[in-house]
């Protein structure tokens, strides 16, 4: 019979995978579904307090959910692959924030282009399309 430790250190594993692999940008679809709508909830909280912080805040938010996601992928198949824990190496953190510097060039075209802006200005689009129809 399987050892229960071996069995729930594999499980958690696979678990911290799967939940790192949805917040990092490995996959097409899961930055548009899963990180740019968790930077956009951070810059809309931290611009409701400093609207100019707005653009910032929203590239700080997917740097974080970018960089929790590989730590956590890579913590995750650590879990799944071996008996210790391996830490996380500053060559990896490079890579991972490499990857991101690029989404975050996307993202600043598209705040630039006006295609997401600050709550306030997106909750004014949204009142403004509803009275016109």
């Amino acid at each position: 019979m399987a050892n229960p430790a071996l069995i729930r250190r594999k499980a958690s594993g696979g678990t911290l995978a799967f939940i790192g692999y949805m917040l990092s940008p490995l996959s097409w679809w899961n930055d548009l579904f899963v990180n740019w709508p968790l930077a956009l909830a951070f810059a809309w909280i931290i611009s409701w307090f400093c609207r100019p912080a707005f653009t910032a805040s929203l590239i700080l938010g997917y740097w974080l959910t970018n960089l929790l996601g590989f730590v956590l992928m890579q913590k995750g198949g650590a879990k799944i692959l071996s008996a210790a824990d391996p830490p996380y190496s500053w060559k990896s953190m490079r890579r991972d924030l490499a990857i991101s510097v690029l989404y975050t060039v996307l993202m600043v075209a598209l705040v630039k282009m006006g295609v997401i802006a600050p709550i306030h200005d997106t909750l004014q689009r949204i009142q403004n399309y509803v009275h016109k129809s």
